[in-house]
């Protein structure tokens, strides 16, 4: 029986990710504690979804996609104090709150960081900075999509991608899946229809995950070392670049766990 081999979540949209035992699913789909927090250019073109909340793409936050070196900088999140430190090469580069004070010594740090890098024209433009950090710590709302969903791929396929680029310790973080699953023979996850469950959570298959270029970086030093989505699509033929499935709770949500079993219920 397919289990689940590790969970997965991200603190601050495009930042640091953390391995769990448990993640709790929230009956709207997303993870809690999962991107609960932003940064984003304060020129950003706002959504503003059915329910009154704002919504920005990643086009407009600092993240992976447009950003590749921000992987260097690492992240932790503490969420019983709400407060964030950030760190280079093993040194503080910002510690703060999410009080105005702390939110500007953040905010002028990961600007400071991210401007010199040379794939950041964006953020130098005028009107990009100051940037802004959005969200209250709690709250789950920065996916990539304004539906949240909780994100799976199967070690399987991870390993064939792996073997096709000639990167046999290809880091499955660059993914940013939620779950991680073992036993599942390899690109299986991308039939999927229908029910899954994953412990004693049940799910809704929506659509398989078409990634983009944030999937090229090196989650430890931020250079676009993988060429993952001409591999997906010229080495194992898809017409668009998928790796993982994008599910919704049928049931209200629940906790999962590493070790959790996996059963496509259909």
């Amino acid at each position: 029986m397919p289990r689940v081999a590790a969970l997965y979540r991200y603190p601050v949209k495009g930042f640091t990710p953390e391995s769990c035992e448990s993640l709790t699913v929230q009956p709207d789909g997303r993870i809690q504690g999962d991107r609960v927090l932003a940064f984003r250019l304060q020129d950003a073109d706002t959504v503003t979804l059915e329910d009154g909340s704002e919504w920005w793409p990643k086009r407009e936050m600092i993240c992976l996609q447009e950003y590749p070196g921000i992987a260097r900088m690492r992240l932790r999140y503490d969420d019983a104090a709400r407060r964030v430190t950030l760190t280079v090469g093993g040194a503080v580069l910002a510690e703060g709150g999410l009080d105005e004070a702390g939110q500007r010594v953040l905010t002028e740090a990961v600007a400071e960081f991210t401007r010199v890098l040379p794939e950041a024209a964006r953020v130098r433009r005028p009107g990009a900075l100051p940037l802004v950090l959005e969200g209250d710590g709690v709250s789950a709302r920065f996916q990539d999509r304004p539906r949240g969903f909780v994100t799976l791929h199967g070690r399987g396929s991870l390993q064939e991608l792996a073997q096709a680029l000639g990167q046999p310790d290809l880091d499955e973080t660059r993914f940013r899946s939620n779950i991680a699953v073992e036993g599942l023979a390899p690109w299986s996850e991308l039939g999927w229809t229908g029910r899954v469950r994953v412990g004693a959570v049940e799910f809704n298959f929506d659509h398989t995950v078409i990634r983009c270029l944030a999937t090229h970086a090196n989650p430890d030093t931020g250079e676009r070392d993988a060429e993952v989505l001409t591999t997906l699509t010229r080495t194992f033929g898809q017409e668009q670049p998928a790796f993982g499935v994008l599910m919704l709770p049928s049931d209200g949500g629940g906790t999962i766990r590493v070790g959790d079993e996996v059963e496509v219920l259909g």
